[in-house]
């Protein structure tokens, strides 16, 4: 491990030349859990109030075609921190393998660049601890090889919990629950009245140690704490930082208190929970950005903003007119929404077509700052000129694989098979983008091309999840 991270040093320090140590932007990955496509207003829901959200995609540009990696959390997580289909890391599912030691995380390049490094929120890339339980994996034998902490790939400082928690005061749960909440969706925050008992996870903040301050209310907010404190540290040491915000929220248990509830009032108590959840994500977020104002340091800071999947089914949550939801390869499993925001560097006001995913962020991140791509199977590609240009074609398919399910994208069509490759569907999103329409009859030629593309690009996979990459 020790050679791994000296020859990642070296690497960095060689290929880094573009930007002094000045004026390299402040790098900022939000991803939010479970929230659909269609759960914003930026994408044109009018029921549910993201009024912060909806400011920063104005700022900057808004990806209509913007994948997660897998329809589900854990393997859209590995994707971000290292450009390439979670599959090669051997992690299929949620709550499935770890953050392998041998990869190369965007933490560990950047630390090695001069960065600050921190992490906050969910991790669901390995669990914490071997000796108690904790969360979904912890403790329990069975998982005891999946112990993988953020400060083990690239991370100075990090606040996280190994996966999901409630909204609102993540550490507890009722005792007993009320007329119309459940431990699976969600309850009102528990008032100083009635009893409580422990969730059964934790925020750990250091190898073996949990927090035991501030985890009381919203949890986006105990979040932000945290990070925001770990910013202002960097900014006064004058050092540029990079840091992934994954907030739990709309992920269930939703909790919303009595003030975020009472907006939706006139709306079915589920709806109160759920969209109070979000809207009380959505002013933290707000809070994020006011801070980078006061500090001055909003124009220089490059904030990447998405969802891991689409939402949860028997939700509120909604995927707009896409088929299909979390667990899902149609779009409406894998299309979130997305917007980046860099007011120094790209103009704001802008909305793409341009096909883009997960995975493509590592690529994105060391193409803007002149830091060597490692030389190792990658499914990302560089935004860079989509988000500087106009273009919209991307000209390199993205493939997709989970459980039974394998789906190969292209600027147009979708092929896409429930039953690993047994019977395929094909589908054009000029004219269907809410995949109604299956057009694999009507054109057996495009869809043999892909068919080929697909099972070349499974067998890549294949070699890298057998080591062949290390």
């Amino acid at each position: 491990m020790i050679r791994h991270s000296f020859l990642l040093i070296l690497f960095c320090l060689f290929s880094f030349n573009s930007f002094s140590q000045e004026n390299r932007p402040n790098i900022i990955l939000i991803m939010v859990d479970d929230l659909g496509w269609g759960d914003v207003g930026f994408n044109g829901n009018q029921e549910v109030h993201t009024p912060n959200l909806d400011m920063l995609a104005s700022k900057g540009i808004t990806f209509n075609r913007f994948y997660s990696a897998s329809a589900v959390c854990s393997p859209t997580r590995a994707s971000v921190l290292t450009g390439r289909n979670p599959i090669r890391i051997d992690i299929p599912q949620a709550n499935s393998g770890h953050m392998k030691i041998q990869e190369n995380t965007l933490a560990e390049i950047l630390l090695a660049a001069g960065y600050s490094t921190g992490h906050f929120g969910k991790w669901h890339l390995g669990t914490f601890t071997k000796t108690e339980l904790d969360a979904n994996r912890g403790g329990r034998p069975e998982f005891s090889q999946d112990y993988s902490i953020p400060s083990m790939h690239g991370y100075q400082e990090y606040f996280a919990t190994e996966s999901k928690i409630p909204t609102y005061d993540p550490m507890i749960q009722p005792k007993e629950f009320e007329e119309g909440e459940s431990l699976r969706f969600g309850w009102k925050a528990i008032e100083t009245s009635r009893e409580s008992t422990s969730y059964g996870t934790a925020y750990w903040e250091k190898e073996g140690e949990k927090a035991t301050a501030n985890l009381e209310g919203e949890n986006t907010r105990v979040i932000l704490d945290r990070a925001l404190d770990f910013i202002t540290k960097s900014v006064n040491k004058d050092k540029p930082f990079f840091t992934t915000i994954w907030p739990h929220t709309p992920h269930l248990p939703v909790v919303a208190d009595e003030n975020h509830r009472n907006l939706y009032s006139d709306l079915d108590f589920e709806k109160q929970l759920y969209y109070g959840a979000i809207t009380a994500m959505d002013e933290e977020i707000g809070r994020l950005w006011d801070q980078l104002e006061e500090m001055g340091i909003q124009e220089n800071t490059m904030i990447w903003f998405c969802s891991d999947n689409g939402p949860e089914l028997n939700t509120p949550g909604s995927a707009g007119e896409f088929r299909g939801k979390k667990r899902s390869l149609y779009e409406g499993g894998v299309r979130v929404p997305a917007f980046m925001v860099w007011e120094k560097e790209i103009e704001g006001g802008r909305t793409t077509e341009f096909p883009a995913v997960t995975s493509d962020y590592f690529s994105t991140v060391l193409d803007i700052l002149s830091l060597e791509i490692p030389d190792r199977a990658l499914d990302g590609k560089s935004l860079k000129n989509a988000i500087s240009t106009n273009i919209s074609e991307r000209n390199q398919p993205i493939g997709f694989l989970i459980s039974k399910q394998q789906s190969w994208v292209d600027d147009r069509y979708k092929l896409i098979t429930q039953d690993l490759g047994e019977t395929f569907e094909l589908y054009d999103f000029d004219s269907d983008p809410s995949e109604s329409n299956n057009i694999i009859d009507q054109h057996p030629e495009i869809a043999a091309k892909m068919k080929k593309e697909l099972a070349d690009w499974i067998l890549s996979v294949g070699k890298s999840r057998a080591g062949g990459d290390y």
